[in-house]
């Protein structure tokens, strides 16, 4: 039987081919987190030896995570941010996150965190859409990003709406290739290359952009719908990392398209009983991988679970039995 051109083109686009479902990623511990402002983990990394993680609520520090037997210690590192660049968000954007933060603190609101090879950690600022840069003697700079990074990016749907901005980022070893990642409404992949010092879209910013909802996997006798969404990045063995907070997966992307190539769920282990939280969107906010596993950080905003657990937890996943790079 022939297709139709119409119909071909619908199934090489996916719209009616169902993908198999992903693999259940195994859960090998979860870690409850002490020490965080305000209860609030949003972004995760681990560079060199050290676990480091970031506050959306704290301006001025980043922390070191202890293990301990019975939870994990965050030991705060202090830096000066200075007055953040001009980043091509509209003022009246900019103004409703400058109102909503003085009444819950964290202006910069950091979401995310990524490390280089030289040992300068990388923070991600949503309501600014920059990246503050720590060197390893703690100087903190912006990265001076291309002026038509925000322009791009709105001009395909993404960065239009309020708490909707910049939510992941990632880079590589080298420091030399950037991604970040737009939260939902629409959500997308966005990268730069570094050239003779500073920041550019090579060829363009926008490597992906999307809508769309899907049911929501928290609460699944209900009819609500909730955004495809982006929670955070890691790049791994050359290939990119997606964090799907509303999917309750990790997706690995091409790093040049953006396309995904494979899935896996961690619904099972975060749907259990004992693990429900309230929100129909979850709670992962932070990835990161290596070898051996996934570990993922959850920003509950204080709110309790199911069981009653309200600090914010680190949980560690068993890498799949053929590896991330698998076909």
């Amino acid at each position: 039987m022939r297709l139709s051109a119409s119909l071909a083109g619908l199934l090489l686009s996916g719209a009616l081919y169902a993908a198999p479902a992903p693999v259940e990623l195994q859960l090998l511990a979860e870690h409850p987190v002490e020490g965080l402002d305000g209860s609030n983990l949003s972004g995760l990394a681990r560079c060199g030896d050290e676990w480091l993680a970031v506050s959306d609520r704290a301006d001025d520090r980043l922390y070191r995570l202890q293990a301990r037997v019975d939870s994990w210690q965050a030991v705060a590192e202090r830096f000066s941010a200075p007055a953040a660049p001009a980043s091509g968000l509209p003022w009246g954007l900019r103004m409703r996150g400058w109102v909503i933060n003085q009444l819950r603190g964290g202006s910069l609101d950091f979401e995310g965190i990524g490390c280089d090879g030289a040992g300068n950690r990388y923070l991600l600022s949503e309501t600014q859409a920059a990246v503050l840069q720590l060197g390893p003697s703690g100087n903190a700079d912006w990265l001076k990003l291309p002026a038509g990074l925000v322009r791009q990016a709105r001009a395909s749907g993404m960065l239009l709406g309020f708490n909707a901005l910049l939510e992941g980022i990632a880079i590589d070893a080298k420091g030399e290739r950037l991604w970040l990642a737009a939260e939902r409404e629409r959500r997308g992949l966005l990268v730069l290359h570094k050239h003779n010092g500073g920041w550019h879209c090579t060829g363009g910013c926008v490597l992906l952009s999307e809508g769309g909802l899907q049911a929501s996997l928290a609460q699944p006798d209900s009819d609500k719908q909730v955004p495809l969404d982006f929670a955070d990045l890691h790049y791994f063995n050359d290939r990119l990392f997606s964090l799907e907070r509303a999917g309750h997966r990790i997706c690995r992307r091409n790093p040049s398209s953006g396309a995904s190539e494979k899935c896996w769920s961690f619904a099972a282990a975060a749907l259990s009983e004992p693990r429900r939280y309230a929100s129909p969107y979850g709670v992962a906010e932070a990835l990161w991988l290596d070898q051996d596993g996934a570990w993922i950080g959850l920003d509950n905003g204080g709110k309790a679970r199911a069981d009653g657990e309200s600090r914010p937890l680190l949980w560690h996943f068993k890498a799949p039995a053929e590896g991330w790079n698998a076909p």
